[in-house]
C-alpha cells in the first residue's frame, strides 16, 4: 500500500511549493496511472516514495514504512520493497542482459541458486529468454525496455514504479510494454506508472489520479485522462 495524506512538499527553502495537500491511496495489487503536466508534481510524488525526498509536512506510508519517520540506515530496506523503470533504461551497457539482473540480485545479498531460478523466470516473463547472452546495445529499444522492467522485477518487489517507461518508444512498442506492465500486475504487483501520454492511457481501463500544479485534480476509477481538465 501507499497512502499520502495531506502532503505537502516545498523546495528553496519553503519558496517553491511542489506539493499541496496530496491525498490519496493505492492498495495492494491496483494498477493506477499518475498523469499530468510537465511540472506538476509528478516526478516529486515518486521521489516521495523512494525516500529520495523528504516531505515538509503530512504523511506517507510505503507498505510498512512510515517515510516521515523512516531513519536513513533504513531507506535502502524500503527500496528493495520497490522496482523503479526509467524511461531511459539505465542499463549497465558492458555488461549481458543477465549481467544486469545479477548484478541488482547480488546488491541485495541474494544466493547463487536464488539468482540462477529467479533470472530465467524473469527473462521468459518479459519475453527475452533468449537475449540473455546479450549487451544492451545489441538490443532494440524495446527490448531494452524490457530488460528494464526484468531488473525492476527481479527481486520480487511488492510495487513496481514506472517513471515514463514509454517515453523513447513507438506507439506499437509503447502499448507492448504497457501490456506487460498489465501481465506483471496480474500476478499481483502494484504497479504505478508515471505518464503524460493521453492515448495510451485511455487505452486501458484503469484508475487514473491526474495531477496539476501540485495538486489532485482528479481520481477516478477505469478513467480516462482528458488533458481538458488539467
Amino acid at each position: 500500500m501507499i497512502q499520502f495524506t495531506n502532503v505537502k512538499k516545498t523546495y528553496d527553502s519553503n519558496l517553491t511549493e511542489a506539493l499541496h495537500d496530496i491525498s490519496f491511496v493505492i492498495e495492494d495489487g491496483e494498477f493506477v496511472f499518475l498523469v499530468g503536466p510537465s511540472g506538476s508534481g509528478k516526478s516529486t510524488i515518486l521521489k516521495l516514495i523512494t525516500a529520495e525526498e523528504r516531505i515538509t509536512s503530512g504523511g506517507i506510508l510505503v507498505g510498512d514504512y512510515d517515510l516521515a519517520t523512516l531513519k536513513p540506515r533504513k531507506i535502502p530496506y524500503l527500496r528493495r520493497t520497490l522496482g523503479v523503470v526509467f524511461q531511459d533504461f539505465r542499463l549497465i551497457e558492458n555488461r549481458t542482459v543477465r549481467g544486469n539482473l545479477e548484478f541488482v540480485m547480488r546488491v541485495v545479498g541474494s544466493s547463487n541458486k536464488t539468482i540462477r531460478e529467479r533470472i530465467p523466470y524473469v527473462l521468459d516473463l518479459v519475453g527475452l529468454s533468449e537475449k540473455a547472452e546479450c549487451f544492451p546495445n545489441e538490443l532494440s529499444g524495446g527490448e531494452q525496455q524490457r530488460v528494464a522492467i526484468a531488473r525492476a522485477l527481479v527481486n520480487n518487489p511488492k510495487t513496481i514504479i514506472a517513471d515514463e517507461p514509454t517515453g523513447n518508444l513507438d506507439p506499437e512498442r509503447s502499448y507492448e510494454l504497457m501490456c506487460l506492465l498489465e501481465k506483471i500486475n496480474q500476478l499481483g504487483t502494484t504497479m504505478l506508472v508515471v505518464t503524460h501520454e493521453r492515448d495510451l492511457v485511455n487505452c486501458f481501463n484503469k484508475r487514473v489520479i491526474s495531477i496539476d500544479n501540485g495538486r489532485v485534480i482528479s481520481d477516478m476509477e477505469n478513467g480516462l485522462y482528458d488533458y481538458e481538465t488539467i
